[in-house]
């Protein structure tokens, strides 16, 4: 994968990010080099934070003061300090609310060498009781402004995260709580499908930027359930290509995902949103819509293997009927989507 063929210099264009890095790295982390590939209009801010919590906050306070970031964006420890940081956008990735029982958990104890190298030309740092305790007293004072701007805040988990865990309780302060297919550590993948999606969100959200709707049929034309039954579950695979599709779509469009099920199998409904997390991932989260009358959702599009199903021909937008002539692949559907480019 050539990462800059990604690049997005529609996305942040303009604007500020301040990246922020986690436990023992530097700004000059993989994440925020990749940040820069794939946002190239953006300005990408990426400084080394102090070791010590009681030095590493006033620093990213008088940081913010100065550069005004239209967005933060912080990773493990970076995503606790993010959080502190109230009144900014902010994308907090596996967030290390509890550090320091995370370090004391993992041996973390002790003379410890940077991952990434530093402005200052330090190597290595010593973590002791009194580092510990500074970071528990810097954690106690997370969440204490949460209220005041919550729609602001976004938090990324890691399904495979075996370091830290704290989605439970981000996701009592905040609403906005999505997990991804990944660990602790972030990689371009990551990058590029889980968190470029939402920062794309934080973009449109700022400029006010609506996008045509696309609602996609979920059984038969995102899922292959003619294979699996009829009957969605978590065996389901995805049809050929949609995936593909759904990620390129969202790029350009409000993407939702259209599905129905039995009103008396609310099973069948808790099958969907499991399904669509784990196969659309991040571009999918929060645009499922569940209904049985296709046709009294609004929406510019509908991608629908059998449009004849759920009064679909009374749909108010346009129908394309996936598996047609016309339509018979998903990458038919994203060449003919690319040609509208966002009409």
């Amino acid at each position: 994968m050539e990462l800059y063929e990604y690049a997005r210099t529609d996305v942040m264009a303009g604007k500020k990010i301040l990246y922020l890095h986690g436990f023992a790295s530097s700004g000059q982390n993989g994440t925020a080099r990749t940040l820069a590939t794939l946002l190239p209009e953006t300005e990408i801010i990426s400084p080394d934070i102090p070791v010590n919590p009681q030095d590493a906050l006033p620093f990213l306070e008088e940081l913010c003061r100065e550069r005004k970031p239209d967005l933060i964006i912080g990773t493990s420890m970076g995503a606790m300090y993010g959080e502190l940081l109230s009144g900014y956008w902010r994308i907090l990735v596996n967030p290390a609310f509890q550090l320091a029982d995370t370090l004391l958990k993992n041996n973390g104890l002790g003379r410890q060498e940077f991952h990434n190298p530093r402005q200052d030309g330090e190597t290595s740092f010593l973590v002791n009781k009194v580092l510990i305790e500074a970071f528990r007293e810097c954690s106690s004072q997370c969440f204490a402004h949460c209220g005041e701007d919550a729609e602001k805040v976004w938090g990324l988990f890691g399904i495979h995260d075996s370091m830290v865990d704290c989605f439970d309780l981000f996701e009592s302060h905040y609403p906005c709580a999505i997990r991804f297919d990944g660990e602790h550590y972030l990689n371009d993948r990551i990058v590029l499908h889980s968190l470029m999606p939402v920062i794309q969100r934080i973009d449109d959200i700022q400029e006010g930027r609506t996008r045509k709707t696309i609602l996609i049929g979920l059984d038969d034309t995102l899922a292959d359930t003619r294979h699996s039954g009829g009957r969605l579950s978590g065996e389901t695979e995805a049809e050929n290509g949609a995936v593909k599709a759904f990620r390129k779509l969202s790029e350009s469009y409000d993407c939702h995902v259209l599905g129905s099920a039995r009103y008396n199998h609310p099973e069948e409904w808790s099958a969907q949103v499991a399904w669509t997390e784990e196969k659309l991932g991040v571009h999918a989260w929060n645009r499922l819509i569940l209904s049985d009358r296709k046709d009294m959702v609004i929406g510019d599009y509908l991608i629908e293997r059998y449009p004849q199903s759920h009064h679909v021909e009374d749909f108010m937008g346009t129908v394309i009927e996936y598996g047609s002539e016309t339509f018979r692949t998903w990458d038919d559907i994203i060449e003919f989507f690319g040609r509208l480019a966002g009409q």
